[in-house]
């Protein structure tokens, strides 16, 4: 992550914040991901004020479609839930498309999103990322190719289109795409960056690899890649942990979103549903 000014530090804050309160991706990251977790431009050409924005090619290998089953537990201002989550990861004839669902005992539905979009030679290209969390209004983030801008319903912000942008669902994808294509590079102490968009901005996520650790499935133990997306030093930010498994695909095997206040939401694994 890069220092932004003070113009921008308060809603950056707010966006970092916004994933845990009601889960992603990332990781995506996540979804998150995958949450992941993140949510401006006066103009199009002012890019340097939101610092850097990523736009590098590496191989990628996109994942067989497949539907993932989570288990999900949280603490929200000390309140212990469970509850549970599903992933739809499709990906044909040049599209691809992930619909994210997670549900929470006593609450029902707490979030939904959808990523929608191409695969071109960064691999994916989000063309839509919609995103309906508990008792708010749905958002919708365009990545309009035309006229290669980035826009949102939730902010009057717009950022450029430079190539490998992604949205707070498919970043996750993405990255575990170009583990699949070069494990050998997902070595502990490797970084990989992209420009990921969520509700109303968009900045920088940096993943960095851990290391190799033993995840418990409903499937069996699991060896997983630890992959960590942690808040820039100055913001007091959401950390994102992916742990990628090489033996299921790469697929996430746990995903974890931590609010510096120590409240989580956290997904394992339970089941793979190929297509």
């Amino acid at each position: 992550m890069t220092t932004i000014s003070r113009r921008l530090a308060a809603p950056l804050r707010t966006s970092l914040r916004a994933p845990l309160r009601t889960p992603l991706l990332a990781f995506a990251l996540a979804s998150a991901a995958f949450c992941a977790a993140l949510p401006a431009l006066a103009a199009a050409t002012a890019e340097p004020e939101h610092g850097e924005h990523p736009s590098v090619k590496h191989p990628y290998n996109l994942a067989p479609s497949a539907q993932l089953d989570y288990s999900v537990k949280t603490r929200q201002h000390g309140l212990s839930l469970g509850g549970e989550a599903s992933v739809n990861w499709s990906a044909a004839d040049g599209k691809y498309t992930i619909a994210m669902e997670s549900r929470a005992s006593l609450l029902g539905k707490v979030l939904e999103n959808r990523s929608e979009g191409v695969v071109d030679d960064y691999g994916l290209a989000p063309v839509t990322f919609y995103e309906k969390r508990f008792r708010k209004d749905p958002t919708t983030t365009s990545f309009k190719r035309d006229s290669r801008t980035i826009v949102f319903t939730d902010g009057d912000d717009s950022y450029s289109i430079k190539g490998g942008e992604q949205d707070r669902t498919s970043a996750p994808w993405q990255l575990l795409a170009q583990a699949r294509a070069t494990p050998e590079k997902f070595k502990p102490g490797s970084e990989w960056s992209y420009f990921v968009a969520g509700r109303r901005d968009a900045e920088e996520w940096r993943f960095k690899v851990v290391g190799t650790e033993t995840v418990h499935t409903g499937m069996g133990d699991v060896s997983a890649v630890h992959v960590v997306k942690a808040p820039p030093p100055d913001a007091q930010g959401q950390q994102v942990d992916l742990w990628l498994a090489p033996s299921l695909d790469w697929y996430p095997a746990k995903i974890r979103f931590v609010d510096a206040d120590g409240d989580y939401f956290e997904q394992q694994l339970e089941k793979i549903t190929k297509k």
